[in-house]
């Protein structure tokens, strides 16, 4: 009986047109709604010149200078970790990232909010105050590291306390050739 009813209504059917679940979709259209409900609320301020300049020298910043050099802080990061630690450079790798995307975001707040125009702009608007964003980030930005500090702690902490055994690869003794 239940086959019957999943069925009627084509949820059996929608994996294999669609690739995913209905409540997959359903978060999908519920997305697209709240940006389509964003982007309208934003060019219709009158700005939309500045939107689309702001969004085309964001693209060309993040593409032509910003990825290039976390991409090369990375591989430094990776380089100067020993090979044992490799995976130990996760607990740096992702609070630098969301500080940096948070930095990205928010940067001409946070730029300004030692009383530049955008930190009035912004209190103008909004009414609330605009030279926190700095303080703020750098709150923020600490306690992701305090955070990822206190993970990478737990971590050892319990590998040691359970006598996990070391990944295979790392205690793996080479044998010499002919030997």
């Amino acid at each position: 009986m239940r086959r019957r009813v999943v069925r009627a209504f084509g949820a059996v059917r929608l994996p294999r047109r669609y690739g995913e679940g209905p409540l997959h979709l359903l978060l999908m259209l519920a997305s697209f709604a709240l940006t389509g409900y964003a982007g309208v609320r934003l060019l219709a301020g009158g700005q939309w010149p500045l939107v689309l300049a702001w969004f085309a020298g964001a693209a060309l910043l993040h593409d032509l200078v910003l990825l290039p050099l976390y991409a090369l802080a990375d591989r430094a990061l990776v380089r100067a970790a020993a090979t044992g630690r490799r995976a130990r450079t996760a607990y740096v790798r992702v609070p630098a990232a969301l500080s940096g995307l948070l930095l990205l975001v928010w940067f001409p707040l946070i730029a300004g909010s030692a009383g530049g125009a955008s930190a009035a702009h912004y209190e103008a608007t909004t009414r609330l105050p605009g030279g926190v964003f700095l303080t703020r980030w750098l709150l923020v930005t600490a306690g992701l590291c305090a955070l990822s500090a206190l993970w990478l702690l737990g971590r050892t902490v319990q590998q040691r306390m359970c006598g996990t055994p070391r990944r295979r690869s790392e205690t793996k003794q080479r044998v010499a050739p002919g030997a």
